[in-house]
């Protein structure tokens, strides 16, 4: 075995990203304070080639010049929009057919694999590295999901759940619709 040089790993070209098929999954990120968490989901959006993240609240944008030592150029091919609400934001996805999922701890919580073909498109919303989602916009979701841990502490950094719980949602997506861009097929 040995380790790939840059130049031997396939990936699309930057400008070639737009106009890829993406994933049926969105993300809202609620007032996430740090900036490089912030980053880090940009990265793994990215790399997940979901649809759009939405940064609500007072979650930073890619306009802060620290998010681009996480996000390593993330910013530029994931599209992104900032919006001052979460909550009104989800009833706009809702209304477009989206099922609203939290990632959280709550009373009625289900793993990521376990979604059902009906669940997609999605919008997995995250929230503050403290408090979580907040109650409001935990309200506004159809559903709850969670990671399941297996130690003494009770969560994950918000960067590292979102990429464990994306891609989750990735592979049950291609599993039960296909890959993206061929939506009527198994694959």
């Amino acid at each position: 075995m040995r380790k790939l040089s840059w130049d031997e790993i396939e990936r699309p070209a930057p400008e070639e990203v737009a106009a890829l098929p993406k994933h049926p999954v969105r993300l809202v990120v609620h007032n996430v304070r740090s900036i490089h968490n912030v980053g880090s989901m940009f990265r793994t959006s990215d790399a997940a080639r979901i649809e759009h993240v939405h940064l609500t609240g007072f979650t930073g944008t890619p306009a802060h010049k620290d998010l681009h030592k996480t996000a390593l150029g993330a910013q530029d091919t994931v599209e992104w929009s900032q919006h001052d609400d979460a909550v009104p934001l989800l009833h706009e996805l809702k209304d477009a057919g989206y099922t609203i999922a939290a990632l959280e701890q709550t009373d009625h919580m289900q793993r990521p694999d376990t979604v059902s073909a009906d669940a997609f498109p999605l919008a997995l919303v995250v929230g503050n590295e403290v408090r979580g989602v907040e109650t409001d916009v935990l309200e506004a979701a159809d559903l709850a999901l969670e990671i399941p841990q297996y130690g003494a502490k009770i969560s994950l950094n918000v960067g590292v759940a979102y990429g464990i719980a994306v891609y989750d949602l990735i592979r049950r997506s291609r599993t039960l619709i296909g890959p993206p861009g061929n939506e009527n097929s198994m694959e």
